[in-house]
């Protein structure tokens, strides 16, 4: 019998650090859509407020904070990101395990803003997309979720079949920042 053991979707592709900057693999922990039923947005909100002590996030928002944060997910859907959802959320939404759907890694650093830049068609500028903001875009020919969790801290996220894409089109952006800054 073969004997199969779990790996992380990033196993062997991270840490990569170039200059300033460092790419590294989070653990979210669980990852839970949450989708409402019709009219129970603020039910939901006041649940999750309750629950996990963070709001339902408004769009293009994420509210908590690292192992205990919800991101906007696409009209009336978001994730949680972390603990396992309390009981109470079912009665408001839909609730679907993604935890090993996705692979989640942090982009930190100077630069790291003009990193990605480089791959994604967003205004990422400081006064444009602050901290606990977030976005669904592309990501070269990837889909992804880009939050920034500080000024030179963004989380990104893409399906893990697309790790190791990801980890290369993100070196190969680092790599050129870094020659062309010293970074």
């Amino acid at each position: 019998m073969i004997d199969l053991y779990p790996i992380t979707p990033c196993a062997g592709l991270l840490p990569i650090e170039v200059g300033a900057m460092r790419l590294t693999e989070v653990d979210a922990g669980t990852i839970t859509s949450l989708s409402p039923y019709k009219g129970r947005d603020d039910a939901l909100s006041d649940a999750l407020k309750a629950a996990h002590g963070m709001a339902l996030p408004a769009p293009n928002r994420a509210t908590g904070k690292d192992g205990n944060r919800a991101i906007w997910f696409g009209q009336r859907q978001a994730l949680l990101l972390g603990p396992a959802p309390d009981a109470a959320l079912s009665e408001h939404a839909a609730l679907t395990d993604q935890s090993d759907a996705w692979a989640v890694i942090r982009l930190t650093g100077p630069g790291s803003a003009d990193v990605l830049a480089r791959l994604v068609p967003l205004d990422l500028r400081d006064g444009h997309f602050r901290a606990g903001h977030t976005a669904r875009t592309d990501l070269m020919h990837m889909h992804a979720s880009l939050t920034r969790i500080s000024a030179q801290a963004w989380q990104i996220m893409v399906f893990r079949s697309f790790a190791q894409t990801l980890a290369h089109e993100l070196k190969t952006a680092m790599q050129g920042v870094a020659a062309r800054g010293g970074v």
